[in-house]
């Protein structure tokens, strides 16, 4: 569901918050499980990969690539987040 949603909206609305002050991505980050884990990889390349892939981006891969793999690999939930945060900054640049 996470992938058809992604696919059908602009990246922004991940920066939109609910009710609670709460974005989006937020629920996945904080709450890091090793099946959150595997869903926020299957997100991000779905939703950051194949979007940049179709717009021939390719000078993306060597800044994005590594900072979603820091991103999965990062145990610390605030430091996890703010480079969330940090990595959805970049894909504006694209």
């Amino acid at each position: 569901l996470l992938e058809v949603l992604l696919d059908k909206f602009p990246y922004y609305v991940l920066g939109w918050k609910d009710a609670n002050g709460k974005l989006a991505m937020d629920y996945l980050v904080n709450n890091w499980t090793g099946e959150n884990k595997i869903l926020l990889q299957l997100a991000l390349e779905s939703w950051m990969y194949s979007r940049l892939d179709r717009w021939c981006a390719k000078s993306w891969r060597t800044v994005m690539i590594p900072l979603v793999n820091t991103l999965l690999t990062e145990d610390d939930k605030d430091r996890r987040m703010a480079m969330f945060v940090e990595t959805c900054s970049k894909l504006k640049q694209y």
